[in-house]
């Protein structure tokens, strides 16, 4: 459209008929048309197809300009490959390429035969072997069969080792359990029989049928053994005023108050008492030391009867003999009833006193049981080194009855 506008405006400044007009009929001039000669005829022009050449898709199917020439789509020549010389296949190679490596032949080595009984040598005399390669192997496996034989009045006669077998694994035979006045007698004479340099404690260990870790199943208590504990109890009293002098009457070894709160807290663990005793005053005080006492089992307790205001009887009663019993983790319970030295009587009664406070400590929450069955499962006596003898149930029950007519009476 641009050259045909420059055409007519170079036109209308050069009147001049050009070479080109006649080329254009305009149909609003029909005049000027009718007047000018016709055109010559155009005709029309045929060429030989040219032969293409087969193209891939790529290249066929990519735009041609006509401005510039075809390439030559022929092959460049391609300079002759020299042949690579053989490479020498390596054992590393060898492993990783598959049918390219040089065929290797088989070897074929002499079967070994071991010798027959027949034919070991006599008095240990080794034969010299015609193969060098197994001479070796031949001399050991020689040396081998003759080493286990034996000369007997000049006969030959092999060891003959025993067949293993699996040892049984011996286990201890139970105890069988006693009464009560017998494990009492044999507990005595097994402490007699050595000679220690202390006084053996004879102690009670009891299986609860019970689950510590349920708090309704928890027992725990206290008791006055009838015949004490045979062994000098330190008592530590907190208290001010008239408790103070009531507890120093009853015999107490320690009474304080703050001062002794203060003692027990800067003195690295060292006590100077066995059992502690404080009125109900004193108990939001002795939280300072509350970390000291409570792992020892110091700690004064409402329910074990060593947090109250009657200060003169709770010192009597450590004094004479008096015992805090609890299960630990294991449902066991711990105690110690007496010393060997004392008569079989005393340390019955004794026993019967543990056995009826460990009756009223049963837990509520313990269902399905009698009054032991279930609930004490084992009861086991021995002396501070002594072994364990492990004692019948009913024999237990005497003794407690025992007591309880005793106190009734």
């Amino acid at each position: 459209m641009a050259h045909l506008q420059l055409l007519f405006s170079y036109s209308r400044r050069n009147p001049q008929r050009h070479r080109l007009l006649s080329l254009f009929h305009f149909s609003s001039d029909a005049k000027s048309s009718s007047a000018s000669p016709p055109p010559p005829p155009i005709k029309p022009v045929s060429y030989a197809p040219k032969p293409q050449q087969q193209a891939p898709p790529e290249e066929s199917a990519a735009p041609t300009t006509p401005d510039v020439a075809p390439r030559d789509q022929s092959p460049l020549p391609r300079r002759p490959q020299q042949p690579m010389p053989p490479r020498e296949w390596t054992r590393q190679d060898m492993r990783y390429v598959k049918d390219a490596a040089p065929a290797i032949s088989p070897v074929s080595y002499p079967s070994r035969v071991a010798p027959l009984p027949e034919d070991r040598p006599v008095g240990g005399e080794v034969e010299e072997v015609q193969d060098g390669g197994l001479q070796g192997e031949s001399e050991r496996i020689q040396m081998n069969a003759v080493r286990p034989t034996r000369s007997v009045f000049g006969m030959h006669e092999e060891d003959r080792l025993p067949y293993p077998t699996v040892i049984p694994v011996v286990k201890r035979p139970q105890k069988v359990a006693i009464d009560l006045i017998d494990a009492i007698r044999l507990v005595k004479t097994s402490a007699n029989e050595k000679k220690r340099n202390f006084v053996e404690t004879v102690e009670a260990h009891v299986i609860l049928g019970v689950d510590p870790r349920r708090g309704d199943q928890m027992v725990r208590g206290a008791l006055t053994l009838p015949h004490g504990t045979g062994k000098t109890v330190r008592v530590a009293v907190f208290a001010e005023g008239p408790g103070a002098d009531e507890a120093r009457a009853a015999g107490a070894d320690v009474v304080g108050g703050d001062e002794l709160i203060e003692e027990i807290r800067t003195g690295g663990g060292k006590l100077s008492f066995d059992k502690c005793i404080a009125t109900p005053m004193f108990m939001p005080r002795l939280s300072k030391v509350a970390r000291i006492l409570g792992p020892r089992g110091l700690m004064p307790n409402p329910k074990l009867g060593s947090v109250t205001n009657d200060v003169s009887g709770a010192v009597k009663a450590a004094k004479s003999g008096r015992v805090d019993f609890k299960i630990d983790k294991t449902a066991i319970v711990h105690v110690g009833l007496g010393k060997v030295n004392f008569t079989e009587e005393s340390l019955r009664e004794n026993i019967g006193a543990f056995v009826h406070a460990l009756l009223l400590a049963k837990p509520v929450g313990l269902k399905k049981t009698s009054k032991y069955v279930g609930y004490v499962k084992k009861f086991t006596l021995s002396s501070t080194m002594g072994p364990g003898l492990p004692v019948t149930i009913p024999s237990l029950s005497v003794a407690a009855d025992h007591y309880n007519k005793v106190q009734v009476s």
